[in-house]
Formats: C-alpha cells, structure tokens, sequence
C-alpha cells in the first residue's frame, strides 16, 4: 500500500491516528484547567468550562473527529509539518470516544448544576482518559468500542480496519 499524502484530507478510509491524540492533548490542558478551577472554588467558570467541553464532545460525536475544530487545528498546522502516517485508523472508535467524553462531561454539566463536587469529579474523569490518549496512545473510548462491538452489543459502523 501507498504512503498517503500528509496533505490530502481525511476520507472515509481513515483518519490520521496522530490527530486524534493532538486533539485529546487540547482537551487535556482544558479538563485540568476545569478542575483546577473547580478546586480553587471557582464553581461557576468550572461549570462553564465543563458545558464548553462537552459541547465540543458532542461536536466530535455528532460531525466526527474530521469535523471538529481541533481536528481542523491539527490537519491546517500540525499534519503538514509531519511525515506521512504509517497507517490509517477507522474514525469509528475515536468519534465513540467524543460520545463517552460527551456522557461523562455532561452529566457533570447537568448533576454539576446542583452539587458543584460532580463538575470536578467528572473533569478528573475526563482528564484521566485524555491524559491516557494524549501521553501513551491508549485512548480508552477506543477500547469500550472495540470490546462493544466484538462482544455484538455495538454494530461496526463503515471505515477501515481499527
């Protein structure tokens, strides 16, 4: 098989597995930001963080990890600069990961409105599994996808091979 072209867009084939993990970095930086608010008793920023953040969860669940605006940041400024990716990865399991990032970080938004405890909680949850992906590769999102669909409780959508 073909290098592909670090220039071209992604396509339904797959995605470059690289951007993914810049885009978890972002968010990252943003869910320790949140949680070092909500720890200093700046609840209410917290919260706002915390609702921008599942916003753009949904965005990645919703449009998928190609149409996010930090998969936009990634392909303008960083993918150009870098070698061609080895392999292609299906965008399945990363837009599953934003749906799981967007169901922990809002019912922090929505439980968080009444006992601002579960806006720090859910940031730290968030923040272990970006950290995870960002750091080391391992996007844990991913992996319930993965365990969903070959245990048949998930259907594969169209891509390429994880």
């Amino acid at each position: 098989m073909s290098q592909p072209d670090p220039h071209s867009k992604p396509d339904r084939a797959g995605i470059d597995p690289r951007g993914p993990r810049f885009s978890a970095g972002i968010t990252a930086v943003l869910l320790a930001l949140d949680l070092f608010l909500s720890l200093v008793g700046a609840q209410l920023a917290a919260w706002i963080l915390l609702f921008a953040i599942a916003v753009l969860f949904a965005w990645g669940a919703v449009a998928g990890v190609q149409r996010h605006p930090y998969g936009w940041l990634y392909r303008r400024f960083v993918r150009p600069r870098l070698a061609a990716p080895a392999e292609l990865e299906d965008p399945a399991p990363p837009a599953f990961a934003q749906l799981v990032g967007l169901v922990i970080t809002g019912l922090g938004v929505l439980i968080g409105g009444l006992f601002p405890v579960v806006v720090a909680i859910a940031a730290a949850l968030a923040l272990v599994a970006a950290f995870l992906n960002s750091a080391f590769g391992f996007c844990l999102g991913c992996q319930l996808y993965l365990l969903l669909v070959r245990s048949g409780l998930l259907g594969r959508s169209g891509g390429a091979a994880a």
